[in-house]
This record gives C-alpha cells, structure tokens and sequence, in this order.
C-alpha cells in the first residue's frame, strides 16, 4: 500500500495569502503546503482519496495516483471538501461514491444543491452520499475502519486503513482510539504549530499522543506557516517522525 501526500497544510496553505513572513517567502519546495489530502493505494489496486480540499485541482494533475474511486471525508470544513465538484470527471459512467458521517453528508448537500435535484443540470458531478458510523466498511475490496476523532468540539473522523491510520484536524483523540492504533506501523497525524491552538494539536501535543501510540514511523501533516522552516523544525523530532510534504510518496 502506499500513501501519496497531495497536500500537507493547514486551511490557508503555505504561503498564506498576505503573510510577508519569512517561511512564506522560503524557496524550500518542502515549506510550500496545500490543502491537506491524500491519496491512498490499497493493496488491492484501487486509489482512494481521503479529503478533497480546494485545491484538489491542482493536486490531482500531478499526482501519480490520479484515478479515486472513492472519497473518504474526515468532516465539512471548506479545506476539506472545498474542491468536491471538481470530482466531476471521475462521476462520468457512475456516481461518485463519497464516505463520511451523516452531518458531513449534510453539509455537502447543502453546499452543492445542483448536484442533488430531481432534474440536475447535465454535466453536473453526480455523487453517492454513503453514511458511516463508528463500524468498519468496505470500498471496494478494502476494509476502512472509522476513528472517532474531536476536533475541539467537533466529533470527525480518522480512517485505519490495513497497517495505517490517518488522522487530521485532532485537538484529542479518546484512549480507547489511542490503545485501538497501539503498535500500528504508519501513522500520519495532525501538528499546526510549535504553540498551542484551540482546536488543532500543536506539536509537543502530538508528540505525545505518537509517544501513547507508538507507532513504528509517523508522518506530521496539517502544518502552517508558524510550524517555521521544515528544515529547522525537523530538528524538533524524535527518531521515526517526519514531517510529511506535497507530493511524497511512502510505501506502507
């Protein structure tokens, strides 16, 4: 299985919009972050893409996995799911079958009204609104096992998939997720910034949930511009933590 990271930032990207900061101004490819997503290829063969921010576009042209055949959606906020109708190519001969809890499911709706009318507008993407709860489901002949993930106060998902767990947009994770991903051999996981946050773990408190953990290797996404310079901050980590970047590819 591998994991093909198509983007690694948190909701304003890196650079941001605005910021004259020295990190937003690096030349280091590895300081340049989208929206966080990625794309999974099973060992089955079939390419699943967990979230589909606004910068799904850009991402999905030069990915090397570029062919989903599903969408897993850790929940509704725009850096997330920003860029859903740009899944209107892969919607061609069927719906688009798109994973998430019901009030995610909701959201989408709500957010694209066009794509669920009785009478659509030809052209417009078509999806399969499929709900999940806490239990284990398939996509295709991949097993998906949900983690209930709080996001301040807001209930998300992370997804296990075979020996990896993916989990973004964490402020705490239960210890019955915590003891369930025990030993798991890749874990990708949220970071924003050296100083704490409201709603997103900063690093020292990832840091310590990878430490309850225990993973064999760890991969930090969702990181801004306040993390600082890759290269300096990777310091900062103990051994078998990374920081993830666009475009990496590991294998599972």
């Amino acid at each position: 299985m591998e994991i093909e990271f198509l983007g690694t930032g948190t909701s304003t990207g890196i650079p941001q919009i605005g910021c004259d900061c020295e990190v937003c101004h690096s030349t280091d490819p590895h300081d340049k972050r989208l929206r966080t997503s990625a794309m999974i290829h099973t060992d089955c063969g079939e390419d699943i893409l967990i979230d589909c921010g606004p910068d799904f576009r850009t991402q999905i042209l030069r990915a090397r996995h570029n062919q989903p055949r599903a969408l897993l959606v850790t929940h509704s906020h725009y850096d997330h799911v920003g860029g859903i109708d740009d899944l209107r190519p892969f919607c061609a001969i069927h719906k688009f079958p798109v994973y998430a809890r019901e009030d995610v499911l909701h959201d989408i709706r709500t957010r694209l009204p066009y794509c669920f009318k009785s009478h659509p507008y030809p052209g417009v993407p078509s999806f399969d609104l499929i709900p999940i709860g806490d239990q284990p489901f398939y996509v295709g002949h991949t097993l998906v096992e949900p983690l209930p993930i709080w996001h301040y106060r807001l209930l998300i998902s992370g997804f296990k998939i075979g020996d990896m767990a993916y989990i973004t947009d964490a402020k705490h994770i239960d210890d019955e997720v915590i003891d369930r991903l025990h030993g798991i051999g890749t874990l990708v996981i949220n970071a924003l910034r050296i100083r704490e946050h409201l709603s997103h773990m900063s690093l020292s408190e990832a840091l310590s949930v990878i430490s309850r953990i225990a993973p064999r290797r760890t991969y930090l996404i969702h990181m801004s511009h306040d993390m600082g310079f890759e290269r300096k901050a990777a310091s900062l980590l103990p051994p078998d933590v990374y920081f993830a970047h666009d475009g990496m590819v590991i294998t599972v």
